[in-house]
């Protein structure tokens, strides 16, 4: 990959919202401190360093981050790489950027070396606690990596093969759970190229070369769809198409036997509208206007994804009856899709302009709903102690898998990962629920308690109050580490009463 020289004028420009005085400043001043640190510096590829903290700054600003944060990355090898200490950079630009930078500088030595579980244990409790100090340190470092694997190329293949395999291992998880598609898409794109290059360079020309045979198509909808809202009194945003990312479709082609003909949404029209109620009056105009596919439309906004995602997918026969995705939704969730949890920073940088915004967001000022999942598992692992096995194992499951969505009878939302079992429902309804359990109905149906529970379905747990006790043999199908947790505990507590006795 050709690299270009990034000039700090480009990071200014790259700001989804233009920074205050105060802000350009700070970003300005961060820069020259960091440029006179790194002096002579040179990257493997033979740029001068700056080149690297400036372009991770350009990252940052792009995904709409704040100025501080910005600032932040552009400083974040200083005390590692330079003379120039924490000290310094706090007394120059405030505790705050100095904290962030320390624990980049903290996540900085995550190496996976070899394949032993308590060095991924070691890693990962890294990552999580400075999510949990300040979600911003993750961001940066996650912007620090992604232009880190843009030059892979200049490494040696044993370096690229490692740094590919901890990024697959750790950022591409992370950015997925933060919910940055943006970020998540290139990254594990990269590390395909690396890891599997045979796979990639194949699923590329495939790509591309459908590519060129849908554009055509892919544009003709985009003008029927964008006249029938107009005639329909319905303001657009934006209207276009967005391919799929090569390692997606990879995985996409691989449950369609490689058949990219069974690949609906290689290239979907994605239509930006301004409220959620355009966005239900524009699917029903897109369903008037091209017949839907039954069972392919999903409602991710009154029922988004645990990582935030919001939209409405469809299906349809498009233009000359060729099968096409609409994706539908409002700017916010369009950013939201695309930046994630960095979202945060350009909606509240929006709402302060005119003052010192680029003092807010405040460390860790984020909606508890969004960081919900970061606390939740600092109290799990403190809870877990010092097993590595079971913290790996509770961490693949709970917090980077798939997670789905189920309800109760009375309309409750139940998030639980793919695979869980009607117990571990149970059990995130409540622990006495759980022990209490002795049956479930699925959609109406007997269940036995083994089944998995699937997005979308209505699960009802029958209980028995004269039961205090979980079954021992739960433990071979449950998948949480909630309801495992809780039914080791029931089993343990009550052999320590049994041998009191």
């Amino acid at each position: 990959m050709k690299q270009q020289t990034i000039t700090i004028d480009e990071v200014i420009k790259a700001f989804k919202n233009p920074p205050t005085s105060e802000g350009e400043k700070l970003v300005r001043d961060a820069f020259e401190f960091a440029r006179d640190a790194h002096g002579d510096q040179k990257r493997e590829s033979g740029m001068p360093y700056i080149h690297h903290p400036l372009s991770t700054a350009k990252i940052l600003a792009t995904i709409g981050m704040d100025a501080r944060t910005v600032a932040a990355g552009l400083l974040h090898d200083v005390p590692e790489d330079t003379p120039e200490t924490l000290t310094t950079i706090s007394k120059k630009f405030g505790p705050d950027i100095a904290q962030m930078i320390e624990g980049i500088t903290k996540l900085g030595r995550i190496k996976l070396r070899g394949t032993k579980e308590e060095h991924k244990l070691e890693n990962w409790r890294r990552m999580f606690l400075a999510m949990g100090a300040d979600i911003r340190t993750v961001i940066i470092k996650l912007a620090d990596r992604l232009h880190n694997m843009q030059t892979l190329e200049h490494l040696r293949p044993d370096k690229q093969i490692r740094i590919a395999n901890e990024t697959m291992e750790i950022y591409v998880p992370i950015a997925n759970r933060l919910g940055i598609g943006e970020i998540r898409g290139e990254l594990a794109d990269l590390c395909f190229m690396y890891l599997q290059p045979k796979e990639y360079q194949y699923t590329k020309n495939i790509s591309e070369t459908k590519l060129k045979e849908k554009k055509l198509y892919v544009d003709k909808a985009i003008t029927e769809i964008g006249a029938a809202l107009k005639n329909e009194g319905i303001t657009t945003i934006d209207i276009h198409g967005r391919a799929k990312n090569i390692q997606s479709l990879y995985l996409k082609l691989q449950k369609h036997d490689m058949d990219i003909n069974r690949v609906f949404d290689l290239i979907a029209v994605r239509v930006i509208v301004q409220d959620v109620a355009a966005c239900y009056e524009t699917l029903g105009i897109v369903h008037k206007k091209y017949r839907p596919m039954i069972g392919r439309i999903k409602d991710y906004i009154s029922l988004p994804k645990p990582n935030g995602y919001q939209s409405i997918h469809t299906t349809v026969f498009g233009p000359d009856g060729r099968v096409l995705e609409a994706q539908i939704r409002t700017q916010k969730m369009h950013d939201e899709a695309e930046f994630g949890i960095a979202a945060h920073w350009l909606y509240e940088t929006q709402k302060t302009k005119g003052w010192k915004s680029y003092f807010l967001p405040k460390k860790n000022e984020i909606s508890k709903k969004e960081v919900e999942w970061v606390q939740q598992l600092k109290e799990w692992q403190e809870d877990l102690g010092n097993n590595p096995e079971e913290f790996m194992e509770g961490l693949k499951v709970d917090f980077l898998k798939n997670h789905i969505f189920a309800f109760t009878p009375l309309g409750d939302i139940i998030e639980l990962p793919e695979g869980a079992s009607v117990v571990d429902f149970a059990y995130a309804i409540h622990t006495d629920v759980g022990h209490m359990t002795i049956g479930a109905r699925i959609d109406g149906k007997m269940s036995s308690l083994d089944s998995v529970v699937e997005n979308g379905q209505i699960v009802e747990i029958i209980t028995d109050r004269n039961r205090k006790l979980p079954n021992q043999d739960w433990l071979e199908f449950v998948k949480t580490s909630n309801a495992k947790s809780s039914i080791r505990r029931a089993l343990k507590r009550a052999q320590e009463v049994e041998n009191e006795k």
